[in-house]
């Protein structure tokens, strides 16, 4: 039975897709049919744009509900790992956890809008999470970083860690580190001996299989709640985001 192209394709629409057999078509029928598609795209390329746009929505939603699992299954090392750094309010209704590199330009970008959410909010619980990814260099800060707080506390790692964004320029080196820490007042000996201790290995290679169970392959890159944002956002997307946690 022939159908002409409209009603063929009508009758495609129409029947569910595993009725419609495309490949039971004759030759004819086949060339008609996709004659007809292409004509009514060419007419109404805006189906497309509507398509895509479906396809990316439903894709984004995909993609946040796989956040919210792994979220869910990496809540212990994300948020009570005893060995990160955590500011903010200690007791806050809501944790942020940032997955930082500090050679890494969005992170620098990030930092003061990241201290004034926490500030401004006063009820956020703020965790960092050292994860060197750009090189030897990154590495090296990330040791200096988590030796400080492992030697000398969080009121000297907080200096620090401003600081590697703020006032720190150059290769780092002990010669550098030494100088830095001396502007913030800090004794950077007992620091830098630490700096290879198994103990700071740990944390950064911790810090890196979380990364990887989580999915994570850049910085800077955010837990807020039960909500994951992969890269830098301006300020007011993430108080958004907190708000929508609490909401």
């Amino acid at each position: 039975m022939k159908f002409a192209p409209l009603a063929l394709a009508a009758a495609m629409l129409a029947t569910p897709a595993a009725a419609f057999d495309l490949s039971a078509m004759s030759d004819a029928e086949r060339e008609a049919f996709r004659a007809e598609v292409r004509a009514y795209l060419l007419e109404n390329p805006e189906v497309l744009s509507e398509a895509i746009e479906v396809l990316q929505t439903r894709q984004a939603e995909a993609a946040a509900n796989q956040d919210l699992d792994l979220v869910k299954a990496n809540a212990n090392d994300l948020f009570g790992d005893g060995h990160s750094f955590v500011g903010g309010n200690p007791d806050g209704s809501i944790t942020v956890v940032e997955f930082i590199d500090y050679r890494c330009g969005y992170c620098r970008k990030a930092h003061a809008e990241v201290a004034e959410l926490v500030e401004s909010d006063g009820d956020i619980r703020y965790i960092v999470k050292e994860f060197p990814i750009l090189g030897d260099q990154s590495v090296i800060a990330a040791r200096f970083a988590i030796a400080t707080l492992q030697v000398a506390g969080t009121a000297a790692y907080e200096k620090v860690n401003s600081g590697f964004y703020e006032s720190f320029r150059g290769d780092v080196s002990p010669e550098t580190l030494t100088a830095f820490a001396s502007d913030l007042g800090i004794d950077a000996a007992p620091i830098i001996a630490q700096m290879d201790a198994p103990e700071v290995t740990k944390v950064i290679e911790e810090n890196h299989l979380l990364a990887q169970r989580m999915q994570i392959s850049g910085t800077p890159t955010f837990v807020m709640g039960g909500q994951m944002l992969r890269g830098y956002a301006p300020l007011d997307t993430m108080r958004e985001i907190v708000a929508d946690e609490r909401g």
